[in-house]
């Protein structure tokens, strides 16, 4: 078309336009007003007629620029109806970038305004049109002020008019909103007030308890919370709240609010209110000044600046300042702290000052954030306010608001009430509004109840909401990828504001139709402005993101598990990371769910079928987060996740996967949390403990929990839990039906909340306990909560401690305590006040008496004042006089501690207890019984029965009386342990503490039926003296010592004073032989002195008993003994760091060589240093060190090494010494008891120098003996090997040596083997490998030569090249090369030549391995030319390669004519069709064949059948290695029938296929008899091919090994009638075992005496299953390790595999990791017994040192 055609057409079309827009001015308004935000269109609406106002809109929106035009022309034809001969024209014309035309251009400017830049869901600019200013930037230079004021009159007229202005920007901006097509007419007045609560001591003055609840149905009330805001109690200072809510909860809609109620006039405190968004500030890259962030980015004032600044900073008390999204806020990495306050400065920065008060001091700053890590800049005394969102109250009336004035008004309510989880969701404002929004369009066509079914997720209210918005009722799939796209890129590049250029023109007129965009003008610094565009709210844009990864071909499905990801906290924001996806996973999770599959669908335009498998990425990535151990917050965010997705079999996966105890610590809790939490605890079949400390938690959120029958103990332990929280509480417990226990701890709740609690308990008759812990209760209501607890039919405790109670409380108490017939014991000690009650099988009949209950009064006169002390003194007169007539028959425990108790009236109190009373703990601590009361108790306790204990502490006892009590062992039969701490007056008599309670420190669960074991109860319990803090004399000792005699055994002696003298120390030690029934001697934290390992060496001959002497730091002692019926054995010294020297080697040695068999001697961490090793080494042969010998950390040097090499040989008996120079410090010598034929030297980090070698080699030709030498980082380069292995000359024998240096990984192939040329004897195995740098040669001397090779070699004879002299040598060199094994090398094409030269030359090479390594093609053919002429191999090894296909083929021409091969390993390698049919020709003529490993080659049912064809061939056949071979039942059922024909195959290894039961059948039809090892895991086996495998191998007699792991085997468990007499190790992890199969699977494993590992994790054994393993455990003699994790196994199944294993000692570990087992139940077991291992790693126990 022609320019003048162009124009006639353009301008007829303009017309036309004009004419269609004048019919509907109002959205041609709300378009204006979008792409325009500051335009003032009441002004200008005025001015002119309508046709003229509409042509000078057009105008202005074409003088936006090109972009802005089309998105406006997208928009006219989408959302009006335009007659299709004028749709085609705009969008060809106008609607595409290649028509723009100038002569339409008005000429008038198009920049943007200065005005003042707001971002809100439904607003633009907050300036208006109307109140354009010339720019005017405000510097920082200094201002005079009364020279300003003198310069310029009218200064308080100057700012007077600024306020006005001010105000009036903000009248017209919150009174010109209007509303969108498709909306309600309330959409944008039903405003709801929040919940908001204080949270911290600056609480207003006019509220309680904290939380600001207000009553949303007062007119009045709705505002005055917000109101309250601004009453803090801060008269000084800098006035700051921050606001803190989740995302959602109105923060940006309560800043918004504000700013139009000060409009409004109702902020009156406040001249001035400043509203700023970081997410804008975040644009601005220019540093500002506060005058310029004011007047320059919000509204500048008409002139003087810098004077109407200066009015604000002189009344700064009132001006408000509001920063919204403090969360979003850019943290620079160069800090402008140190910058002057006037400086410019980041917008942070300005912030920052403004709250410390630097900047405008005395003004208002008001931030909202989202909760998390806020910044330093914040004072510590701002006023911390959590936004909660909605209670159901506030749910109600903001629906009802929204659907004033219509129809549905009470249709929408109904919905709402019916639907709890729709009021879940409704608690978080943003969602309720959605939620309304679309109830709004899906009630007028939808039966009562059928809408709130569409909505039951967060994500599909969403979709619900774009679906129903879309122009003319449907969506386009290509808009909303558009803008889905724009979405996530924005969300990947932190970017939420975005320019017109950003957003497509079609997209963004989609965006405009459905209201999913909003605009405002934005200033990117002084004078530069523009307009800005942003989805209505952060949710929405990670919405669309979520809705791109799901629908757009362009995103690979196996990326979408990466954004599945959870959040445990936010952190500060850097332009590096800004940290915006926090809700991205859950809106996945959701789009994740089958209801959004047509949805997805639609927008894809794909099958459902591409849908569901980016479906199942995303619920797969949620179900490996569900197994696994999560943090709190990460747990909340899952549970959103795994809410959305509507998956009942994933909500039970995460519910049972979840731990036991389940804590939540110092995060903000909602509602929503809460119900998202019941929501998947509704899935769980075992109880919960929930424990939420130091949580703020929302006031009602505890409704959420209504219901949950899962929670079995809850704890909340916050100061932010107030009245309102309880009356939450107390409406959701009574709905609990298996809560126990209830804590309540550390709370700000009143009387009045405490009281609705207390009315609701007695509606919990199964609660077992109840804390009211640290509540600051008063005694009114201590006594009211008891009076009403105590009669709940099963409680057991009630703990009241930490709060403020009287004495005449207390006593009211102590009565109620003795009266009581359910109460058993009331303890009142300092800040602790606990009811214990009998449990519920007691009958109130045994109840009853005084002491039969436990009152534990504790007086303290010092500390109280003497009123107090008269009260409690008559008490105690009353509790003495009532003791010897009131006594009841059965009573169990006395505390009468602090009572003054005297020797005098030990005779009356003990007659009394002695004559009606069945005692278990007798407590006299803190009374004035002296020695003379020890004496007379010694003869009184017999009169007393069988006690537990006796705590005679703070009695002013001496040594004298302990000596007295030790003789109470011979006449006191329950007396096992006597307990003394002189410096703490500690004095304490302990009877055997067996039984599972004392054992594991508390009470464990019950045991089922028949389960019990009494393997404790077999055990001997020795009796233990413990004196700690004592004075030890020798007098002292003799004393004790002669006590002891008298004492039976077996007898256990713990001693500890500040020093032991030597005198003390020989008195002792002297008394030892004296003692037979001594089993044990600690002297802890006793300080010996340096002669003491002289002594205690001299032990070993002077007390034949003594089985071991452990001395560390002249510190700690400990001395074993055997008993006097353990025949004599070895004896082990351990004497480390004891600062020996030198000078004292040959006296200890002397010592020690009087000792008959000393198995370990360790001297560790001494000062011996080189000197005092020769001295030992000197003395060495004769010492009778019969295992080991440890001289670690002693300070030898490089010399010292040298002089060990030099002194093995004249040590017969040393068959090893290893040696680390390091940080590690090590020095190992490991003897045998006879003469060894070899010796093994292992030196690390050794550092020798060039001058060492010689030395080195000279001490290895001494060895008389073949030798093994490591050297691992030992400084030895190339050279020094080289000279190394010239020197090394034996007569005769073999030299093993392995180098471990990094040069070794990089020299390469040929410079390694060139180091083998000048070796003095005949190499007979090379080993490189280059990854783990090492390099390992055998030499054989002495060096001979070989007939053929000389011949070969003297074909060789040109030496005229590098490559032939080299091939020359090691032709010479390595004439008996037997093995070369070559892994993970990079093969150049010079190496693979020379091996091609050398190869032939090798006639006794029997092994040849090249793994895991590169070789060129050139160099695969120099290869298999020279491999192809070793005949004789009888191993050959290329697995793992990097070959390819071709590669491959070439090498197969290796296995011609290799008939002596017994071993061939071809793993890992492409093996194609073509390639196996090549492979199993050669396999046919090799007949010696032992080993065949073709692992993970795909060979697929083709392949399985091909070698099922060759396998007869094979008549040697001893193990074959097939795994991950892709094989299904059609190729393992031709293999199974030619196995049978192996008659000696060994090893079957066909795991990692889909082999199924057909072949399990097959195999067991002809299982080879020979068979030792089995391995089908991942084989796709069911319970039938499963037994009929155990049924085939039931007797087989060699069989050592079965692995049937990760198949679906439920019933069909292995089954033997006769057992496996070899068996070591059986695993079946993950074969779905239950507690059904428990019984014969022990059964079974009982029938394997030889098992050594059973691995049977990842099933569902419960504690059934643990007792019969329990059960067998101690009959399996041999077992060392069992891995139950990841079962079902409580505390209960735990104990009693524990006492299994005490009576099977030789098992090492029994793994228990994520089982259902509470932490503290953990810490107790594992502390009794240590075999068993609840950690995440495996961290297997060492065997005892001394064993």
């Amino acid at each position: 078309m022609d320019p003048v055609s162009l124009q006639l057409g353009t301008k007829n079309l303009w017309s036309l336009l004009v004419r269609l827009l004048s019919k509907d001015p109002q959205w041609l308004n709300a378009k204006v007003k979008f792409f325009l935000p500051k335009m003032d269109l009441s002004s200008r609406n005025k001015a002119e007629d309508a046709t003229q106002g509409v042509m000078l809109q057009l105008n202005r929106l074409h003088t936006q620029g090109q972009a802005t035009w089309q998105a406006f022309i997208h928009c006219v034809c989408m959302e009006l109806d335009v007659p299709l001969d004028l749709e085609v024209p705009l969008l060809s014309t106008w609607g595409h970038g290649d028509a723009f035309p100038s002569q339409l251009e008005t000429g008038e400017e198009s920049r943007p305004e200065s005005q003042l830049h707001h971002g809100e869901s439904w607003s633009c600019g907050a300036g208006g049109g109307g109140l354009k200013r010339p720019h005017q930037s405000c510097g920082s230079s200094p201002r005079p002020k009364q020279c300003r004021k003198q310069q310029l009159g009218g200064y308080e007229e100057l700012a007077k008019r600024y306020l006005q202005l001010l105000r009036s920007s903000a009248q017209q901006r919150y009174g010109s909103r209007t509303r969108r097509p498709g909306q309600p007419l309330a959409f944008h007045q039903a405003y709801i007030p929040p919940v908001l609560q204080w949270s911290r001591a600056t609480a207003p003055f006019n509220t309680q308890e904290g939380a600001i609840l207000g009553d949303p149905k007062a007119e009045d009330g709705t505002e005055a919370s917000i109101l309250d805001l601004f009453n803090t109690k801060a008269d000084k200072g800098p006035r700051v709240t921050v606001l803190l809510g989740k995302a959602g909860m109105g923060k940006t809609t309560l800043a918004h609010r504000l700013c139009q109620k000060w409009a409004d006039g109702q902020l009156d405190r406040f001249q001035a209110l400043f509203l700023f968004e970081f997410r804008q500030l975040n644009l601005i890259t220019e540093f500002l000044t506060l005058p310029q962030l004011l007047f320059d980015l919000y509204l500048s004032p008409e002139a003087g600046p810098d004077l109407v600044f200066q009015y604000l900073e002189e009344n700064a008390k009132g001006v408000l300042l509001i920063f919204d999204g403090l969360d979003q806020a850019l943290h620079p990495h160069s800090s402008k702290d140190t910058a002057g306050p006037e400086a410019p400065s980041p917008a942070l920065a300005l912030f920052s000052g403004l709250c410390k008060g630097t900047l405008l001091p005395g003004c208002w700053v008001l931030a909202t954030s989202r909760p998390g890590k806020l910044p330093n800049c914040l004072p510590t005394e701002a006023a911390m306010v959590h936004m909660w969102g909605f209670d159901r109250p506030r749910v109600e009336e903001y629906v009802g608001r929204f659907f004033s004035n219509q129809p549905w008004q009470e249709a929408a309510l109904a919905e709402l009430r019916e639907n709890r989880h729709l009021q879940s969701m409704c608690a978080v404002p943003a969602v309720c509004q959605v939620t309304c929004l679309c109830l709004y369009n899906l009630l007028p066509s939808s039966s009562p109840g059928q809408s709130a079914a569409l909505l039951p997720t967060v994500t599909q209210n969403y979709v619900q909401m774009v679906s129903t918005l879309g122009p003319r009722g449907h969506l386009l799939p290509e808009s909303l990828l558009g803008l889905s796209e724009v979405a996530l890129r924005g969300l990947e590049t932190g970017k939420v504001i975005f320019s017109v250029g950003d957003i497509p023109p079609p997209m963004m007129a989609f965006g405009a139709a459905l209201g999913l965009l909003t605009s405002f003008c934005i200033c990117t610094g002084p004078g530069h402005q523009e307009t800005g565009y942003a989805f209505t709210h952060l949710s929405l844009q990670e919405f669309f993101a979520a809705l791109h990864l799901m629908a757009s071909p362009e995103v690979d499905k196996n990326a979408l598990a990466h954004y599945v990801t959870l959040s445990s906290r936010w952190v500060l924001r850097t332009k590096a990371r800004l940290g915006l996806l926090d809700h991205l996973p859950t809106f996945l999770a959701g789009l994740a769910s089958r209801a959004c599959c047509p949805f997805l669908s639609h927008v894809a335009q794909r099958d459902e079928v591409w849908v569901g498998a980016r479906q199942a990425e995303v619920m797969q990535a949620l179900r490996k987060l569900a197994t696994r151990r999560l943090t709190g917050p990460k747990v909340v965010a899952l549970c959103h996740c795994v809410g959305e997705t509507q998956e009942p079999e994933l909500a039970s996966l995460m519910a049972q996967s979840l731990p036991c105890h389940l804590s939540f610590h110092n995060f903000p809790l909602t509602y929503a949390d809460l119900a998202s939490l019941n929501n998947i605890l509704g899935h769980r079949n075992a109880p919960i403990q929930l424990d939420f400390e130091g949580c703020p938690l929302e006031p009602h959120c505890p409704e959420a929990l209504a219901g949950c029958k899962q929670v079995e103990n809850l704890s909340f332990k916050s100061r932010k839990c107030g009245d309102a929280f309880a009356e939450a509480l107390s409406r959701s417990l009574p709905t609990m039906g298996s809560l126990k226990k209830l804590g309540l701890a550390g709370s700000k709740i009143t009387a009045q909340g405490i009281g609705r609690l207390v009315q609701a308990l007695p509606l919990c008759p199964q609660l077992e306990e109840v804390s009211f812990q640290d509540n600051q209760l008063k005694d009114g209501v201590l006594l009211n909560i008891v009076e009403v607890l105590l009669c709940l039919p099963r409680l057991q405790k009630l703990d009241l401690s930490r709060n403020s109670v009287s004495m005449s409380t207390l006593l009211c108490l102590t009565k109620v305590a003795i009266t009581s017939p359910a109460v058993r014991m009331l303890q009142v000690r300092e800040a602790d006040l606990i009811f214990l009650l009998s449990p519920p099988t007691e009958t109130a009949a045994e109840l009853q008496g005084l002491l039969h209950k436990t009152v534990v009064l504790t007086f303290a006169p010092e500390q109280e004042e003497q009123g107090g002390i008269q009260e409690r003194a008559a008490l105690h007169d009353g509790l003495m006089r009532q003791m010897p007539c009131e006594l009841p028959p059965h009573s169990t425990r006395i505390r009468l501690t602090h009572c003054g108790l005297q020797a005098k009236h030990l005779a009356q109190l003990c007659r009394a207890l002695g004559g009606s009373c069945r005692l278990s703990h007798l407590d006299f601590s803190g009374n004035a019984l002296g020695d003379e009361g020890a004496a007379q108790l010694a003869q009184l306790l017999p009169g007393l029965g069988a006690l537990q204990s006796l705590n005679l502490s703070e009695n002013g006892l001496s040594l004298d009386s302990v000596f007295i009590l030790t003789q109470c062992f011979s006449t006191l039969q329950w007396l096992f342990h006597l307990e003394v701490n002189s410096e703490s007056q500690h004095v304490v008599l302990r009877g055997d503490r067996r039984g599972r309670d004392q054992l594991a420190g508390g009470p464990l669960p019950e045991f089922p039926a028949g389960a019990r074991f009494s393997a404790f109860d077999q055990r001997c319990i020795p009796r233990s003296v413990c004196l700690r803090q004592c004075l030890l004399e020798p007098l002292s000792l003799t004393h004790l010592c002669e006590t002891l005699e008298k004492c039976p055994g077996p007898l256990e002696v713990k001693l500890s004073c500040e020093v032991l003298s030597d005198q003390s120390l020989e008195t002792l030690l002297n008394h030892l032989p004296r003692l037979p029934q001594l089993s044990l001697l600690q002297l802890s934290e006793t300080r010996l002195s340096p002669r003491s390992p002289l002594l205690l060496a001299d032990l070993f001959s002077l007390c034949p008993q003594v089985q071991k002497v452990d001395l560390r730091s002249l510190y700690h002692t400990t001395l074993h003994f055997r008993s006097s019926e353990e025949q004599k054995g070895e004896f082990c010294g351990r004497f480390m760091d004891c600062a020996l020297s030198q000078e004292h080697v040959e006296p200890l040695c002397w010592l020690l060589s009087k000792c008959e068999d000393l198995n370990q001697l360790d001297l560790s961490a001494n000062l011996l240093g080189d000197d005092g090793l020769q001295c030992l080494l000197e003395c060495l042969p004769q010492l009778p060190i019969s295992a080991s010998l440890d001289l670690s950390h002693n300070s030898i040097s490089v010399e010292g090494a040298l002089c060990l090499v030099k002194t093995l040989p004249s040590c017969p008996r040393v068959r090893e010494a290893s040696v680390n120079l390091g940080s590690e410090q090590s020095f190992w010598i490991h003897f045998s008891r006879q003469e060894e034929a070899g010796k093994t030297l292992r030196l690390s980090q050794c550092s020798f120098r060039p001058e060492h070698v010689p030395r080195l080699a000279t001490g290895l030709n001494q060895a008389l003996k073949p030798t093994a030498l490591t050297l691992t980082q030992c400084c030895l380069g190339l050279k020094q090997l080289t000279v190394l292995l010239s020197l090394v000359r034996w007569p005769v024998g073999l030299f093993n040596l392995r180098v471990e240096e990094p040069w070794v990984g990089k020299a390469g192939v040929l410079a390694l083997l060139e180091v083998c040329t000048q070796a003095s004897g005949n190499i007979t195995e090379i080993s490189i490998a280059e990854a783990q740098q090492q390099l390992c040669l055998q030499l054989e001397f002495p060096r001979q030569e070989n007939p053929e090779a000389v011949a070969l070699r003297l074909a060789h004879c040109d030496l005229g090249t590098h490559h032939n002299l080299l091939v020359w040598q090691l032709m010479e060199t390595c004439a008996r090369l037997r093995q070369l094994s070559l892994s993970q090398v990079n093969l150049c094409d010079t190496s693979s030549l020379l091996l091609q030269s050398l190869l032939p030359s090798l006639s006794e090479l029997k092994t040849f391995r090249l793994t895991c390594s590169c070789v060129r093609s050139e160099g695969l053919a120099h290869l298999t030319s020279g491999l192809s002429h070793c005949l004789h191999l009888e191993e050959l090894d290329l697995s793992n390669n990097q070959f390819g296909e071709e590669g491959t083929r070439v090498l197969m021409g290796v296995l011609e004519g290799k008939c002596w091969l017994k071993r061939l390993d071809l793993s890992h390698l492409p093996l194609g069709g073509s390639i196996l049919a090549v492979l199993t020709q050669r396999l046919r003529h090799m007949a010696l064949l032992q080993s065949l490993r073709l692992s993970h080659n795909q060979i697929g049912d083709t392949g399985a059948q091909l070698l099922a064809a060759v396998l007869p061939w094979l008549p040697e056949l001893r193990k074959i290695d097939l795994s991950g071979n892709g094989i299904g039942p059609a190729g393992g059922v031709r293999l199974a029938e030619s196995l049978a024909l192996c008659r000696h195959l060994e090893q079957l290894m066909l795991g990692c296929n889909a082999l199924g039961d057909a072949t399990a059948l097959g195999l067991a039809q002809g299982l080879p008899r020979h068979l030792r090892i089995l391995h089908l895991p991942s084989s796709r086996l069911g319970p039938e091919g499963a037994l009929s495998l155990s049924q085939a191998l039931d007797g087989c007699p060699y069989v050592e090994e079965v692995s049937l792991a990760e198949n679906s085997l439920a019933r069909g468990i292995p089954q033997f009638c006769q057992g496996l007499p070899l068996l070591r190790r059986i695993d079946l992890v993950s074969c779905d075992i239950d507690d059904h199969t428990a019984k014969p699977l022990a059964a079974s494993l009982l029938l394997c005496p030889a098992l050594e590992e059973i691995l049977l994790s990842w099933n569902v054994l419960g504690d059934e299953a643990a007792a019969e393993l329990a059960r067998v455990l101690p009959q399996m003699g041999r077992l060392k390790r069992m891995d139950l994790e990841k079962n079902r196994i409580t505390a209960c199944g735990v104990w009693l595999l524990a006492e299994g294993l005490a009576q099977g000692s030789g098992i090492q570990v029994i793994r228990l990791w994520n089982n259902p087992i509470p932490p503290d139940t953990v810490q107790r077991l594992q502390r009794q017994e240590p075999r068993l291992d609840f950690a995440f790693f495996d961290k297997q126990p060492k065997a005892p040192w001394g064993t």
